[in-house]
């Protein structure tokens, strides 16, 4: 006669969450960067180098170009393929001088009319004490304020990761778009974990609590426009994501250019001053 051994209970493991799914894919290391919207969407690329105050940064780009035959000027991080290129770029990182380098040639920009794309996709901004000394602080909030009454059309595309000021100093636009895949988060779910938790392996659990996925943050009105990705994501097929991105650009500008610069700039600054609000007013 068999006995009766106890059976062992095996639970299941948990379903990872949406939100961990979509950070993974946003992080994915064969995900278009910012670099490649650039070179696929805009011709006549000429590149602006240095922030003729200390060096020019490695982790940044921005040049003039031409978007469908006009004029424009275009602006993201970069953050290299292999090993050699990400340490020189510092995982595109950028520093105090890529920032300035950046708002440089947004002025530059400005001064002639033309309408202002940049192209996100960072952990946040370089957090060494180099960068520190440099004034990361300062450079940052400078770019905030600055973008915040440029007087021409700008459009903001996060691509990947939207770290903390890092991507806010790119970001303050009058179009906010989003890749479906992408983040856009105050902290990284690691640093997250460990600053509330004591204990970063609980990474997911902050994914799921900082609702930084792209309907959460259009809900909150952080971003105006969600654009889809193929299914995978866009490493998937790059070339139909590239369209896709194109085709969201080239509808926002022309709606942007039906505006008055005073038009403009009104609804840039209501858009600012009203984003995110969770409360009501008696």
């Amino acid at each position: 006669m068999a006995e009766n051994i106890p059976q062992k209970s095996v639970t299941a493991p948990a379903p990872t969450p949406e939100s961990w799914i979509k950070t993974e894919l946003a992080r994915h290391p064969q995900r278009p960067y910012p670099m490649d919207y650039i070179e696929a969407l805009f011709t006549d690329f000429s590149e602006i180098h240095g922030d003729r105050q200390f060096a020019d940064d490695a982790a940044m780009t921005a040049g003039m170009a031409r978007f469908h035959g006009e004029p424009v000027l275009v602006v993201g991080n970069l953050k290299g393929r292999t090993l050699k290129e990400r340490t020189a770029r510092k995982f595109g990182m950028p520093d105090p001088e890529g920032y300035r380098k950046a708002l440089r040639a947004m002025k530059i920009a400005e001064k002639f009319g033309r309408p202002v794309f940049t192209f996100i996709d960072l952990a946040g901004a370089y957090p060494g004490l180099s960068a520190e000394e440099r004034g990361q602080g300062e450079a940052i909030a400078r770019n905030i304020r600055e973008m915040s009454r440029l007087r021409v059309p700008t459009i903001a595309t996060v691509t990947g990761e939207g770290g903390s000021g890092g991507a806010l100093a790119l970001a303050v636009a009058d179009r906010v778009l989003m890749l479906e895949n992408a983040i856009y988060t105050v902290i990284t779910p690691e640093s997250c974990a460990a600053i509330t938790w004591k204990d970063s392996s609980k990474k997911q659990l902050a994914a799921e609590a900082l609702r930084y996925t792209a309907d959460s943050v259009q809900s909150l009105g952080c971003v105006d426009d969600v654009i889809p990705e193929p299914e995978g994501g866009t490493q998937m097929d790059p070339a139909y994501a590239m369209e896709l991105v194109n085709e969201r650009l080239e509808r926002h500008l022309s709606d942007l250019k039906r505006l008055s610069i005073d038009d403009l700039l009104a609804a840039r600054y209501a858009k600012f001053r009203n984003i995110a609000q969770f409360y009501t007013i008696a």
